[in-house]
């Protein structure tokens, strides 16, 4: 495994030596360098994870070469190597960029173990700025389909949200989307580069929510053997994602309150308050205004979130958005098969279409994975939709089997299918994809059927 690419700067042969021999030992590559000059040639040509760099150099200024190796490098990790009389400048050195510096002579084995926590850091900070920009790919706007003009509403709001500093209400039935949208106001808001924490409040009762956001001081309670820092500390300089608020207490309600106006909160057990500079993104399936008339919502704090909200719409008032996520949702989970290529059926998506989908986005999206996981073909076909999606119950209202009656001679079942088939045409005066959705049915099959039973349709 590749350790790093080290450069020592030393105008001391033995030390230029000694080091080199070390590193390469330990499964480094090193280079080396015996003045300024030669350095910057080499780390102009070159990449180097780590520079080892002696203060005093016979043609450069230590301090000069390292604000030449920020401006080549910025994330070249500056050692700087001084003797015991230049411990001022090696501070003014830290000032200007330096990791670390290590004063002459030094032991080897220092050295080395200092140089491998330096890289680590490296290593870690590489890590999480790759993270970051992974995130931030992951959560671009494209991410949040949509070309309804509800959806193209909500994301030109989302775009100015994102930019400003304010707490946020996000507002909508559960599956629609609450949870992403939260995450990229987040990864495009000046706060981008601090933590996103997110809590569900419904998920933990009262007392252990509130140590999960407040922290507790070693002893608050029975088992609180040692002190804990809360969400809202961790979260500090970042946003944290309230969902589901609804549920929360009144007690804590008020907390949040104290840290919104305030920028401080207390410790469960603490005796003193601890200041967090912090963006709240609050969410819910409520109606915080009904649970705010029946006392479970404070007042205060409801109008405190409101004055910047957002509404999901559910996916039956957007369901031209439908063909798009679905289509979405089947490349998503079809890309770990590169030779496999599946598309929806029309009969399929049909289907789709005329589903309420009570469950949203998030319902959508696992009825597409199981049918990507069922399907071995290339087309998605009706057998491969959940039941209630392909035969839906009658939800027509004040509508029951005790309706019909049926004489004492008989009914042919052809018959009644045709006068249900004619009086839902008759409804829609001959429009047939009204008339299959008044039906539960597709329009392919709607046509089937009013050539099988020989009803004379209407014209569309």
């Amino acid at each position: 495994m590749r350790k790093g690419k080290i450069l020592i700067v030393d105008d001391e042969k033995l030390v230029r030596w000694s080091l080199k021999e070390e590193f390469q030992k330990e499964g480094y590559r090193a280079d080396v360098a015996g003045d300024g000059a030669e350095a910057l040639a080499k780390l102009n040509g070159e990449e180097y994870d780590l520079v080892l760099l002696d203060i005093r150099l016979p043609d450069i200024n230590g301090i000069e070469i390292l604000q030449k190796i920020k401006q080549i490098g910025p994330n070249v990790v500056v050692m700087m190597m001084t003797a015991y009389g230049d411990i001022e400048t090696a501070v003014q050195a830290m000032k200007a960029g330096a990791y670390d510096y290590i004063s002459k002579p030094f032991n080897i084995g220092e050295i080395r173990t200092r140089v491998e926590r330096a890289l680590e850091t490296l290593c870690l900070k590489k890590n999480v700025s790759y993270l970051r920009k992974f995130q931030r790919e992951q959560l671009g706007v494209d991410r949040i389909i949509g070309r309804s003009k509800a959806m193209q509403d909500l994301l030109d709001l989302v775009e100015k949200l994102a930019r400003s500093d304010s707490n946020l209400l996000l507002l909508g039935e559960s599956g629609t989307g609450k949870d992403l949208l939260a995450h990229y106001i987040h990864f495009h808001s000046p706060r981008a580069e601090y933590p996103f924490i997110e809590i569900n409040c419904a998920a933990l009762p009262e007392t252990l929510l509130e140590s999960e956001l407040m922290g507790h001081e070693k002893g608050a309670f029975t088992d609180a053997r040692t002190q804990k820092r809360g969400l809202f500390e961790e979260a500090n300089m970042g946003t944290i994602f309230l969902d589901e608020i609804g549920d929360m207490s009144l007690a804590i309600q008020a907390k949040v309150l104290k840290l919104i106006e305030t920028k401080r909160f207390r410790r469960l057990g603490g005796l003193k308050d601890i200041e967090s500079d912090v963006r709240i993104i609050a969410a819910t399936n409520k109606n915080l205004e009904t649970l705010m008339k029946e006392g479970k919502v404070r007042e205060d704090l409801y109008y405190r979130l409101k004055v910047m909200s957002l509404y999901l719409p559910p996916l039956r008032e957007r369901k031209g958005d439908i063909p798009l996520l679905s289509s979405y949702f089947l490349r998503q989970f079809c890309r770990n098969q590169k030779e496999r290529r599946v598309s929806f059926a029309k009969e399929s998506l049909s289907h789709l279409l005329n589903h309420d989908w009570p469950g949203n986005v998030r319902e959508l999206r696992n009825v597409v994975e199981r049918a990507v996981i069922l399907n071995e073909g290339e087309e998605i076909l009706p057998i491969h939709l959940p039941t209630e999606i392909v035969e839906p119950k009658v939800r027509r209202r004040g509508f029951e089997l005790k309706d019909l009656e049926i004489p004492q001679e008989g009914l042919p079942l052809r018959e009644v299918e045709r006068e249900v088939i004619k009086k839902a045409l008759a409804m829609t005066e001959g429009n047939l994809s009204k008339a299959a959705r008044i039906l539960f049915i597709t329009r392919d099959t709607l046509r089937y059927r009013i050539k099988k039973l020989g009803i004379v349709a209407l014209t569309e």
